[in-house]
């Protein structure tokens, strides 16, 4: 009786812990996740930086362009001017032409300048704008980055404090459970959040898969901790309410179960796969035990017939 007991409390104690683990792997999961939820920010503010300084490049090649071009204009211009101040003072017709030509190639030349000046002119003010927009959003886009992350570690730190206490609370209830079955037991968890569930009439709570009655009867009996052979978690016989009638199934219904032994039911760490495998392979074993039975039953039936003749 007292060795009930202290088994009743070590799954009292299990099933506190799963609720605790539950949480704390959640908790565990958020501070991971916290970082990615600036991800997208960082991004965006790393793309503009990128942008900015390709713009700002332009925006000095442009500068020193439209700075050449003013320097060819100031020479065109020259150039011009001096043509017609020599006019004034030309006593041949040669020279004459020679000034004109001087005069007109230089005015075309002005011309065009100026044309592209103004064009180059126009493109530097539209870049020099858009830099300077650039430059805001980057100013606006490290505020907020700032601002999240500073909420981000505000919310980090208390996540770390909920994590604390449920690692405390943990603490607790660790020191009379079997390392061993503590570390099935977080595992499982982790896969999906539920490490120990009732058996009902012969049924597993977790998996729902129908346990032979003989082992349910040593789950029943909590003398020791037994994990289900199909999905690994912790097994505990939940009492039927009053009322309700309490069904158990034959080894046969039990299907792939009947040929388990005593180690394959007290393994926890078994995959799932491999699990599945094993099913499958009963589940051939009776295909192929079906043929065997359809074999002989027509043997029977042609030695019948020969007796006949």
């Amino acid at each position: 009786m007292e060795k009930t007991l202290d088994m009743s409390k070590v799954f009292d104690n299990l099933e506190k812990l799963q609720g605790i683990l539950s949480e704390k792997y959640k908790v565990q999961e958020k501070i991971q996740e916290v970082p990615k939820q600036l991800s997208s920010q960082e991004e965006l503010l790393s793309r503009l930086k990128k942008e900015y300084i390709e713009k700002n490049s332009k925006y000095e090649e442009l500068k020193e362009k439209i700075n050449s071009i003013k320097m060819e204009l100031d020479e065109a211009v020259k150039s011009r001017e001096e043509g017609e101040k020599g006019m004034d003072n030309i006593s041949t017709h040669r020279e004459y032409e020679a000034l004109e030509k001087q005069i007109s190639e230089a005015s075309a030349k002005e011309a065009d300048l100026r044309k592209e000046l103004q064009k180059e002119e126009k493109i530097f003010a539209e870049l020099d704008e858009t830099i300077k927009a650039d430059e805001s959003c980057i100013k606006s886009q490290e505020k907020d980055l700032n601002e999240s992350r500073a909420s981000l570690d505000k919310e980090t730190g208390s996540l770390k404090k909920e994590l604390a206490s449920l690692e405390k609370k943990e603490a607790a209830l660790t020191p009379n459970i079997d390392p061993e079955i503590k570390y099935k037991f977080e595992r499982i968890i982790q896969r999906n959040y539920e490490g120990i569930v009732n058996v009902k009439n012969g049924v597993c709570g977790g998996c729902h898969m129908i346990l032979p009655a003989q082992f349910a009867n040593e789950v029943r009996d909590e003398n020791e901790i037994l994990f289900c052979p199909y999905c690994s978690r912790i097994l505990r016989w939940q009492e039927t309410k009053d009322g309700e009638e309490e069904t158990y199934y034959t080894m046969t219904e039990a299907g792939s179960l009947a040929d388990l032994d005593d180690d394959d039911l007290l393994d926890g760490e078994e995959d799932e796969e491999d699990v599945e495998d094993e099913i499958d392979e009963n589940k051939d074993k009776y295909v192929d035990d079906d043929d065997d039975e359809e074999d002989e039953e027509e043997e029977v039936e042609e030695s019948d017939e020969e007796s006949e003749e």
